[in-house]
């Protein structure tokens, strides 16, 4: 066994024996990994901390044939605020899911796990309303998936004029004229489309750094919910 110090954060966790836990870390660049932590649930062991649910930390562990193994960890952040918000906490359990469900070992999750910190952030820390926060994380995500929407043209006949439809099916906008043809496409607002445009082109430490209300937020909740069902094959809810 080898030695290791790695950043993470747990987005899984289960009891295993009288004191022990198996863990699900999400890392940078191991991407996610299985972990014990060894007399964890003991009241006074010095892991407790650091291998709760949605803590974030800085790990040292053995790396075995078949998971790792945590020998010692420092918190860095624990998002205090989702656990004393119920709220809070089930759209973060929301966003976990589909976290879990995304990324895999060995592979690089940087950009993903960056994503995934700032948007807990911002449910656990702001009063920003909670959909717009996760509608703006879905969109964000499929980007970095492969799923990046069209939005500079109609994705049927190239127009870059009167671009008011968003078509799940063909991955972006469509001029009002090919939207006939389209009947899933969903109408949207100047506003909407700009702010897709927004959070494509957006670094993910200013990804929210908008205001998006009314009509124009419903259109953009209701386009991340389809689009990421789509685009997973599964239906989140």
């Amino acid at each position: 066994m080898s030695l290791v110090k790695m950043k993470g954060i747990i987005i899984a966790e289960n009891n295993m024996g009288d004191f022990d836990k198996m863990l699900t870390m999400l890392t940078p660049g191991a991407g996610k990994i299985s972990c014990v932590a060894k007399g964890a649930r003991r009241p006074k062991s010095s892991l407790l901390a650091g291998t709760q649910f949605l803590c974030f930390g800085e790990y040292v562990m053995f790396k075995g044939q078949e998971h790792y193994s945590i020998n010692s960890c420092d918190t860095i952040e624990v998002f205090y605020n989702l656990r004393t918000d119920i709220e809070k906490l089930e759209y973060a359990v929301n966003i976990t899911k589909i976290i879990q469900d995304v990324t895999n070992e060995n592979e690089n999750s940087y950009k993903i796990l960056q994503l995934y910190l700032n948007t807990l952030y911002m449910i656990s820390e702001t009063d920003k309303d909670l959909n717009f926060i996760t509608s703006v994380f879905k969109i964000k995500l499929l980007c970095f998936l492969g799923f990046k929407p069209r939005i500079e043209e109609c994705t049927n006949c190239k127009s870059k004029e009167n671009l008011c439809y968003f078509s799940i099916k063909d991955n972006g906008l469509k001029c009002e004229s090919c939207s006939k043809q389209d009947k899933g496409a969903i109408q949207v607002s100047n506003s909407t489309v700009t702010s897709l445009k927004y959070i494509i082109l957006a670094p993910s430490k200013k990804l929210f750094s908008f205001e998006l209300k009314n009509d124009s937020l419903k259109e953009l909740q209701l386009i991340s919910k389809l689009y990421l069902n789509e685009k997973l094959e599964k239906e989140y809810k």
